[in-house]
Order: structure tokens, then sequence, then C-alpha cells
């Protein structure tokens, strides 16, 4: 199941991420909206959002069930709520960007998770700092070229020079600048544990979780990975990604077609974007090649 087109037109706007304000292309006719996550094995994540108050509530979707249990609740200046550990949003996003042909990254359900999974002592906060950030940075739009101001007619000779007629500004194809990027991974100084509430879905939870970790694993398995999992297991062992350009050669070669597989291994190469792609296809442990970039 693909992102919806509503998703899409939101998550483009900055206002959606930072809270200013209702975002452009919100629904006309509501300010909520539901985003389902399907992950594996008919369990999945549904996310409800209102895009007036801020409001976001988080639910597990279960097989044959018509409405999610709620995981965590999280609103603008509350504590975040610990629902999700981190190791488990990284997981439930990356096999959630494999089934979808639209997401190229998970960066885009890693940051709209995020404020559920909040860093906690066991994580590694730098690793986690860093896929949050390459999550955010991930995040873009179509930006129509600028149009050109040139002059309408032949100009006198004293008003040739191309300085009289300045080029418009180009707009970033980045949702998000730096300055937003570095506030919205700053680690909540409060974080309100849910799991252990009588109503946390914890069985639920660990059923998805399971599922998603043996897709996971299965990919590596498909047709086109086991003649490259070699060289995939040698970037992710020694964590020089000078190789890429031969994996991803590999992989077309052997017919290799799906799109959030190329690109994560295509150019301009982004290190913490390429390792996730790598460390599926060798099989390795999340985080493996990711600790040689951070």
């Amino acid at each position: 199941m693909r992102v919806s087109e509503a998703l899409h037109r939101v998550s483009g706007d900055p206002v959606f991420w930072t809270g200013e304000g209702i975002p452009d292309g919100a629904p006309d006719d509501r300010r909520e909206l539901r985003i389902p996550l399907p992950v594996a094995g008919g369990y999945g994540l549904v996310l409800d959002l209102d895009l007036q108050t801020g409001e976001r509530t988080l639910g597990l979707r279960e097989p044959a069930t018509s409405e999610p249990v709620q995981l965590g609740w999280s609103a603008p200046g509350r504590p975040h709520p610990a629902a999700l550990r981190w190791w488990e949003l990284d997981l439930c996003a990356r096999v959630i960007a494999l089934e979808d042909p639209t997401l190229p990254h998970p960066g885009l359900v890693v940051a709209l998770l995020a404020p559920f999974a909040p860093v906690t002592p066991d994580d590694d906060v730098s690793a986690v700092a860093a896929v949050r950030e390459a999550a955010y940075r991930s995040l873009r739009r179509e930006v129509p070229p600028p149009v050109d101001a040139g002059p309408e007619q032949t100009p006198l000779p004293l008003f040739a020079d191309p300085r009289w007629w300045p080029r418009p500004p180009e707009e970033s194809p980045q949702v998000l600048d730096e300055a937003a990027i570095a506030a919205l991974t700053v680690p909540a100084p409060v974080v309100l544990e849910v799991r252990g509430g009588s109503r946390f879905p914890r069985e639920g939870l660990d059923h998805l979780v399971r599922r998603a970790a043996a897709r996971l694993s299965r990919l590596a398995e498909e047709r086109w990975y086991p003649g490259t999992r070699p060289l995939a297991a040698q970037i992710a062992a020694t964590g020089d990604l000078r190789p890429l350009p031969e994996l991803l050669g590999a992989l077309t070669e052997a017919g290799c077609d799906h799109p959030t597989v190329l690109d994560a291994l295509s150019e301009p190469i982004v290190a913490i974007e390429a390792c996730w792609m790598v460390e599926t296809l060798a099989g390795a442990e999340p985080g493996t090649l990711l600790r040689h970039h951070v």
C-alpha cells in the first residue's frame, strides 16, 4: 500500500513539521488526516493527525481488526510518549519503505513517528540523531525551475550587463532548512513511559516487530540479491562505501528494478541513506555500517 497523496501534499510544507499552522495541501473538508502504514503479516501502524492542534495518535492495527489500538498520544508541549523503542521504529520504517515504491528512503516514516520513539539510555544518541537528521533532510518537494527575468527586448548597451537582470533565487527542494532540522532533532527533555500500562498492546506489538524483522531478513534471499550479498557484506564489515557503484551495477545487471533499493545506492550518495540498504542486503544487524559514519 502506498503512502496517500494527501500525506505527500502536506509533508512538503514546512509548517506540517514545525506545527506553525495548517499546511498547504491539507484536506479542504477536514483538518484530520489518518495515515495507515502497513508493515507485515497484516500488522501495521496507524497515525492519526489533527492538523489544527498538532495532536498525534499512534495506533497498532492487527489482522482482522477494524480499528487500531492506541500505542501513544503526542501533542505540542507535552512529554514525548515512548511508545516505540528506537530500533523498533527504525525496523518498521525500513520495511514500510521497501514495500512502497513512492518512498525512496525510510526518512518520511522516521520523521512522522519520531515523537513516539524518544531516545532512551539504551540508545546510541549520536547514531539516533544522525538518522533522524538524515530523515528530515530526505524530505523533498517538487520545485519548478526559476523563470528567467531577462529583458523582453535587446537593452541599450549601458544595460546589457547580466548584472542588471539578476536571476530570481532558486527555491530549495529540501522541505526543512538546517535550523528547523536542528530544532526537531533535539532530544526530548521529558519522556512519558507508556509501555508499562495494562492497556498497552505489548503482545500485538511484539508480533508486528517479529514479522517486520522476518520480512527484512527475507529481502537478501530474493532472486536478485544472493549474488551481491558478499559485496554488501564486505562494505558493511569494512565501512568503506567506495564499492557502492560496483554493488549498484551488480544489482542492475542481475535485473533488480526495485526503486527503493536502487535509489539508496545511486548518486548522489548520502552515507546514512546508503547504509540502511547495504545492511539489509548484507543481512547485517541494523547499525553495523552506520556506526562507521556517525
